[in-house]
């Protein structure tokens, strides 16, 4: 990953949906000025990311708010219609957001890009998870391999909060 701890999230327009309709919008806009989580992963309903990865954060969302953390993001290479959908089918509630990276703006910025064509789902983002204040990055926790959730996982970054 290009993006190192102490850098400022880079400003590009992500989506989200607003209102049941989709909205473009630069990410700073979006994470504002507090500390917050963002954690990236490969794709909507797709396997760890769904048996694992965003359920961690749901199950364990309020202790994560509850250690100073304003608000947590959920990223995907996905359309902001997909990520909707992947998030009210697991009840994420309000204490998380969901957002879109179709055209990776985002995530080859940051040097999460992934290829993941030989399993059809194209280039997609690696499995990572944030801690922000302020729009600078405080740590970052990167899989290896986008198959494992283990130091991005809920759990792993509520030890370090």
């Amino acid at each position: 990953m290009k993006l190192k701890v102490k850098d400022q999230i880079p400003d590009v327009k992500i989506f989200h949906l607003v209102d049941g309709e989709p909205k473009e919008q630069n990410i700073s806009d979006i994470l504002g000025p507090k500390k917050i989580i963002l954690f990236g992963l490969p794709g909507a309903f797709t396997a760890t990311c769904s048996k694992f990865h965003l359920p961690g954060y749901v199950k364990n969302s309020q202790q994560i708010l509850d250690k100073g953390i304003d608000k947590i993001f959920c990223l995907a290479v996905n359309d902001p219609y997909v990520m909707n959908a992947w998030g009210e089918a697991n009840k994420i509630g309000e204490n998380i957001t969901m957002l879109a990276d179709p055209y990776l703006s985002f995530t080859k910025l940051i040097g999460a890009e992934v290829d993941r064509n030989s399993k059809g789902m194209g280039n997609r983002s690696n499995r990572y998870a944030m801690i922000i204040n302020n729009l600078e990055v405080q740590n970052i926790q990167e899989e290896e391999e986008t198959k494992n959730c283990g130091i991005s996982s809920a759990d792993s970054i509520l030890s370090i909060i």
